[in-house]
């Protein structure tokens, strides 16, 4: 993912509520979410080329999701794919913080990234760039290609336009939330972030929507989560058209 927004225990119905673009190369092999064949426990999309995943939620109520953080100083050649941080913690019942401990002590193995994970207990958000395991409070947050909450515009559309969800479209609130993720207008310069890549391409990576020749948002999910159900909606944008996949289903008790 590039673009996270999420309200943890605030909502009165939800624990969960979240909103988020994938923005991945167009010639990038990917499936779109469903149950895994090879894990029938994990919903997910998945990257075909790496087969790991950005986001994904289990039947028992387990949930990971990652973004990239950008910077050009990493040789990522060298280094392990990011997708498998997501798609191990949701292969196994592992607690959320023993499992950040153990990626925490391989950290250098991965380019640099942005990981939330959790469990019916607990959210957890770890970045081996700033390398501290945080245990969530209730609250709103917004997480992009740099650190949790770094004030980017596009976190700050995002963040705005989930609370304005909240707020006022509590009868639509999924068709809402994905209306809140199609901003296609790009920063001004002066609200531009530096991080290393031309400003030509920090202009085309500043709005909430992404489109270019080569490069862009491919998917938008919403996602829901009681202690008892998760509603779970992905659209994935193939040229102009728009293919959407829904899933609800009952978490599995321990």
């Amino acid at each position: 993912m590039c673009l996270i927004n999420f309200a943890y225990k605030i909502d009165p119905v939800y624990r969960l509520i979240l909103s988020a673009n994938r923005d991945e190369f167009y010639k990038r092999s990917t499936a779109q979410a469903a149950f895994w064949e090879d894990v029938p426990s994990i919903l997910a999309g998945r990257d075909l080329e790496k087969m790991g995943t950005w986001m994904g939620v289990t039947k028992n109520g387990r949930f990971a999701a990652l973004t990239n953080y950008r910077s050009s100083a990493i040789d990522k050649k060298q280094l392990r794919s990011r997708g498998e941080l997501v798609s191990r913690f949701l292969q196994f019942n592992e607690n959320p913080k023993d499992y950040l401990d153990k990626i925490q002590k391989n950290r250098e193995y991965y380019p640099g990234f942005n990981l939330l994970v959790g469990d019916q207990d607990a959210l957890y958000y770890y970045s081996n760039v700033e390398n501290q395991i945080k245990l969530l409070e209730p609250g709103l947050y917004g997480l992009s290609n740099s650190l949790l909450d770094t004030p980017w515009p596009k976190v700050r559309k995002g963040k705005k336009g989930l609370q304005t969800c909240l707020n006022n479209a509590r009868e639509n609130l999924t068709e809402c939330l994905f209306s809140s993720l199609q901003y296609e207008e790009p920063a001004a310069d002066s609200e531009l972030p530096s991080t290393g890549v031309s400003i030509e391409w920090e202009r085309k990576l500043s709005p909430l929507f992404i489109k270019t020749p080569d490069y862009g948002t491919r998917s938008s999910t919403v996602l829901f989560m009681k202690s008892e159900e998760v509603k779970f909606v992905e659209r994935t944008y193939i040229g102009d058209e728009v293919k959407e996949k829904n899933f609800e289903f009952r978490i599995e008790m321990k």
